[in-house]
């Protein structure tokens, strides 16, 4: 394996600046050294934030996406700049979750993806968000996001 697949990436191993909003986000790829096998891979995001659209209070949830890449892979240090471009960023959490989603999927057109986003209480009401694009392969171990409900004080 040779170390081509790393040319062309604007982030990793330079100072760069975090995005202010998802949209200025850029997610570097780097050619999946492993494409003729299907394998699974889990990004963890224990503490998302972003902005309630009405009230400009932070959210807070919990991230986990799960994907099993095709021709790329998204480079980690471009996908942790992305998720902290949502810190000043106001949106609903379906939009956030599903969004997030849909970019990974449009950019690095996986095998398969799913996106769980646990979501901390507001107005007393925890919402748990939910995206995938179909069925993961059937000989690929996919492991449960094993994040537990909202449970409060219980």
């Amino acid at each position: 394996m040779t170390k081509d697949i790393y040319q062309g990436l604007n982030q990793l191993g330079k100072d760069v600046k975090a995005p202010t909003n998802p949209d200025e986000a850029q997610l570097d790829r780097v050619a999946n050294p492993r494409p003729n096998v299907d394998y699974f891979v889990r990004f963890t995001c224990p503490e998302f934030t972003s902005l309630c659209p009405v009230t400009g209070q932070p959210d807070f949830a919990h991230i986990v996406i799960d994907y099993v890449p095709d021709e790329t892979l998204v480079e980690s240090k471009s996908l942790k700049l992305y998720m902290q471009s949502f810190r000043n960023h106001a949106a609903f959490h379906e939009d956030c979750t599903v969004g997030i989603g849909e970019r990974l999927v449009a950019e690095l057109k996986p095998k398969w993806l799913r996106i769980g986003g646990y979501w901390y209480p507001r107005g007393g009401i925890p919402i748990d968000v939910f995206f995938q694009t179909g069925k993961a392969p059937e000989h690929v171990w996919v492991p449960d996001q094993d994040v537990p409900t909202y449970r409060g004080r219980g």
